[in-house]
């Protein structure tokens, strides 16, 4: 690989090994940038791997697949090489075949649990591409230039390394796995290294689901289909709001889905009132659907936002609270995103509270504030509008990292 490379490490809490790692690496490739992205740590990671001679960037905690994904935008063109913080080892072999991604197998099994979660990695990649890994989670890999416009940005978390192997496959690049002495500190089969495995289940579950790029440019897994699972009355907004999220095109707000006719924001603004007009049997009760629906999915444009204004709403409607409490810890944490599916069922949620707690004339009330929102959405930026006004400002901004 004659590219020029670059080493990312995304760290948290390895003060201990970060600056051995570190060391080594730049022994291995001496000419080569290393950029640490440091993921939230809470001990002297940045600081030892600063010492050591890496550029650190510092980052709010949010998952490994978050970090390596804003440390590859801090990196110059050319190919990559990843690898764990606490691994030792040489990394060399990596770089003398031909393939695109190439990734280490290690000769000797470091710790582990059952398996499950190996084996539910390699089950994944094997039925989407029919292809068998030996190493399926490993984090050492180097990436060419190629390799990397395909799988970057990376899925969230530790699904990082999985869904890149993936990617690369299904973009018919060259993947192989090259067997290596490395060693890295393992996890036992204690209570601390069930509950990181159970972590890296749900993440390389999630990162073979949905998934949308923020307003961060961060690849997060689309979450927001749990609020009809919650809630089965909401469930068909929420499968059109998920259509609405993996097929949506260009248009934005009513007016631009009406003029093209055929698209997923038209099909949402004829089976969203429809879903109201099936659940409560009247006109009024179909408007506040979808006219809540709607207008909770113009604030889902920051994290927390839209769960922070359904909150509000929810609590005078005595709407279900579950569905956010769940849903905001990841959200604000820029973990998981709502979307459309999200956004949408919610605000069809508090369209069912209003039919059930307001009267005829309360209702009609409500249709009319309702659409003056939808209104005030389509002529300006009601995000913008929050964000210059002082109080609004610091509501929204309030748990969410900068």
């Amino acid at each position: 690989m004659a590219e020029r490379l670059t080493i990312l490490i995304a760290a948290r809490d390895e003060e201990g090994s970060i600056g051995s790692t570190i060391g080594a690496l730049l022994d291995q490739f001496p000419d080569t940038d290393v950029i640490v992205a440091d993921d939230g740590s809470r001990d002297r990671t940045a600081e030892e791997a600063e010492a050591a001679g890496a550029r650190v960037l510092r980052l709010p905690r949010r998952g490994k697949g978050q970090a390596l994904t804003v440390a590859e935008r801090a990196a110059p063109e050319g190919a990559l090489l990843l690898c764990d913080a606490d691994l030792s080892g040489d990394l060399r072999p990596l770089l003398t075949g031909d393939a695109d991604l190439a990734v280490a197998a290690f000769a000797e099994r470091q710790g582990g649990g059952f398996g499950l979660v190996k084996r539910t990695a390699a089950a994944l990649v094997r039925a989407g591409s029919g292809r068998e890994l030996r190493e399926p989670l490993s984090g050492q890999r180097t990436l060419s230039a190629a390799a990397r416009r395909a799988c970057f940005p990376v899925a969230a978390g530790f699904g990082c390394d999985l869904r890149m192997t993936y990617d690369a496959l299904r973009e018919n690049l060259t993947v192989e796995e090259i067997e290596l002495a490395l060693r890295h500190r393992p996890t036992g089969r204690d209570l601390r290294g069930f509950i990181h495995r159970a972590r890296q289940l749900r993440d390389i579950l999630l990162a073979f689901g949905p998934s949308a790029i923020n307003h961060r440019g961060l690849r997060l897994p689309l979450v927001g289909w749990i609020v009809g699972a919650v809630d089965p009355q909401v469930a068909p907004v929420a499968a059109l709001g998920l259509v609405d999220d993996l097929l949506a095109g260009p248009e934005r707000g009513v007016v631009a889905h009406l003029q093209a006719r055929r698209s997923t924001g038209v099909l949402k603004l004829v089976g969203i009132p429809l879903v109201g007009l099936v659940a409560t049997r009247s006109i009024r009760g179909a408007l506040l659907v979808g006219l809540a629906a709607n207008a909770l999915n113009q604030l889902d444009t920051k994290p927390g936002r839209a769960l922070k204004a359904y909150t509000l709403a929810a609590l005078p409607l005595r709407a279900p609270l579950r569905p956010a409490v769940m849903l905001a810890p990841y959200d604000l944490r820029e973990m998981a995103m709502l979307g459309d599916s999200g956004s949408n069922a919610l605000g069809a949620m508090l369209g069912l509270s209003s039919v059930k707690r307001f009267t005829g004339q309360g209702q009609w009330l409500a249709i009319g504030a309702l659409a003056t929102l939808n209104l005030l959405g389509e002529l300006t930026s009601v995000g913008g509008a929050i964000e210059r006004t002082p109080v609004l400002r610091d509501v929204d901004a309030a748990g969410r990292q900068a």
